[in-house]
């Protein structure tokens, strides 16, 4: 039991759990509830397989980094409670799963659009974020790819609302990124990673949140602009993009950094569900 629960902890099935609500998301958009269910299934559990590998191949790579810090040091690769070998073989029946409900049951462009995200992740992010402060940029990016794959599935077109889509989880992805490096900031310097409150200095990272959750709030309301969604919508991811501004310059005049990025997280935990399910009836509210 123990053994199935550390293969199951390998999978990071929390970033499963949140990338699925953005992917169903995404293909309730698209298709405004009027769509089969097999294909839903099909979606979801390609794109749910799909991570669940990418996630085990991340272990893989950032094992010596885990050791390090505090937060991972007891993930499975690092305590060998599962080996390297016996990880891969399972992170490659994952992604073969994975593949075979997209290719067979969505289509090549879902099936295309989810292994770009999928390189990105365990190869340019894995790179890319021991080298650079842009690696959190970059494992944005495929991040912002499931919602995108939820909509294709529907529409098997890459069009307007698939590039807000992937511009929104972007947006949204970075401030979020941004707080845990602040919290976390200790254990990034432990491991050498040159996250950019290490790097820049927290002036710097809090610029760049307020940035994003601009980009966020202009993204989100292009979706009623371009009609995909209603008023309703706009009203409610308006309202909510404010309130993270607000709380987003409050962290120029705090004393408590950790503390601020907390909330910072949290609260973007809460945009990103609220976001999700109002996108999802988003196309069909007034």
């Amino acid at each position: 039991m123990d053994k199935i629960k550390a293969y199951y902890i390998l999978t990071k099935p929390g970033i499963i759990y949140g990338n699925a609500v953005n992917a169903a998301a995404g293909f309730f958009l698209a298709s405004k509830f009027h769509s089969s269910i097999f294909l839903f299934l099909a979606m979801l559990l390609g794109i749910s397989f799909s991570i669940a590998a990418a996630c085990v191949f991340n272990n893989f790579i950032d094992r010596d980094v885990d050791s390090k810090m505090e937060r991972t040091k007891k993930r499975a690769f690092v305590t060998k409670s599962i080996s390297p070998k016996k990880g891969l073989i399972f992170g490659i029946i994952l992604a073969l799963i994975g593949a075979s409900f997209l290719i067979f049951g969505t289509n090549l462009l879902t099936s295309f659009i989810t292994f770009i995200g999928f390189v990105f992740y365990i190869i340019l992010y894995a790179i890319g974020k021991r080298k650079s402060v842009h690696g959190t940029l970059v494992g944005a990016v495929s991040g912002a790819v499931p919602p995108v794959v939820g909509y294709t599935a529907v529409t098997n077109n890459f069009d307007t609302g698939a590039l807000l889509l992937f511009l929104i989880l972007v947006a949204w992805q970075m401030p979020h990124f941004y707080a845990i490096a602040i919290y976390r900031l200790k254990d990034y310097k432990s491991a050498g990673i040159p996250v950019l409150p290490a790097k820049y200095g927290l002036l710097n990272t809090k610029i760049q949140m307020i940035f994003y959750i601009l980009l966020f709030l202009v993204s989100t309301s292009l979706l009623t602009f371009f009609r995909y969604t209603g008023f309703t919508y706009l009203v409610v991811v308006f309202a909510l993009s404010i309130y993270w501004l607000i709380l987003g310059i409050q962290g120029f005049f705090v004393n408590d950094s950790d503390k601020w990025a907390r909330k910072m997280f949290f609260f973007s935990l809460i945009i990103t569900l609220v976001f999700a399910f109002i996108v999802s009836v988003g196309g069909i509210l007034p």
